[in-house]
């Protein structure tokens, strides 16, 4: 038997082997582009829905036009709800054994799920670049600056590593894909439980209260104000500090989740 030389240091084999997982995820789009091609059209279509066919009814506190306000907000909820997709791979690759087949061999353990996580970042990437093209056709733009811009889409892509890490997680926990469906049922509520559509401002007291306090909700606001979108502002201290709480939330999730789901992953099968 061929000996294979180890890497001169743990984190150069987690490294390589998460870039081989990496690479596994990029075979099946290959194999697989309407899948990708549909996961992109999606939160386009929700976009010109809610801007086209609602967005003449609606009205923004202080003034402005509606397009400014949702598209910030439909990039937070398009980097949040795509853990969707992260369970459905996640429960899919445990049903086929393959979760099984990597853990008998000589791999990092955490490989899997870092490669799994770095496959949807880059599809998150290209998935804010479709929202952002879209937007820009629509007539939204920035207001203050690229640099700006640049740090509203960093916030974005750190919820959305956050959630794909409670999706990597909840994906092992439920373990099969009609529970993962019933997770979905609980997301969208979540989703629409915060100022992506709406201003919390124009909700009744505590539903805006807790409005304010989504996770989401704080993405959506600061990446409102660092685009210089309209609706950035509201009354509750989580409103007036959505910067701060757009780094925290992400933070603790995943502070959170990524040491569950290793410690998860380990004891898949004990």
């Amino acid at each position: 038997m061929t000996h294979v030389p180890a890497p001169a240091h743990p984190s150069a084999w987690v490294l390589a082997d998460s870039w081989t997982m990496t690479r596994r995820g990029l075979a099946h789009w290959a194999r697989q582009p309407v899948q990708v091609l549909v996961g992109l059209a999606f939160p386009v279509m929700l976009l010109l829905m809610f801007a086209y066919f609602l967005g003449g009814g609606m009205t923004v506190p202080g003034g402005g036009d509606y397009k400014e306000f949702l598209v910030p907000g439909m990039l937070a909820l398009t980097m949040a709800f795509g853990l969707e997709g992260t369970m459905v791979a996640v429960t899919q690759d445990l049903n086929k054994g393959v979760i099984d087949r990597f853990r008998s061999l000589p791999m990092a353990p955490s490989a899997v799920l870092v490669g799994r996580s770095a496959l949807d970042m880059l599809q998150s990437v290209l998935s804010l670049l479709a929202m952002i093209g879209v937007g820009l056709l629509m007539g939204w733009r920035w207001h203050d600056g690229l640099g700006n811009a640049l740090q509203a889409m960093g916030l974005l892509l750190l919820l959305r590593s956050a959630m794909l890490w409670l999706g990597i997680y909840l994906g092992m926990v439920a373990g099969k894909p009609e529970l993962v469906q019933a997770v979905q049922i609980l997301i969208w509520p979540v989703g629409f439980l915060s100022n992506v559509f709406a201003s919390a401002e124009t909700m009744p007291g505590w539903l805006g209260a807790v409005a304010e306090w989504n996770p989401m909700s704080a993405t959506a606001a600061a990446v409102r104000e660092l685009f210089g979108s309209p609706g950035a502002d509201g009354g509750s201290w989580a409103a007036q500090h959505a910067l701060s709480m757009a780094v925290a939330w992400p933070l603790l999730l995943l502070a959170v989740f990524v040491p569950l789901a290793l410690r998860r992953y380990r004891g898949l099968g004990r």
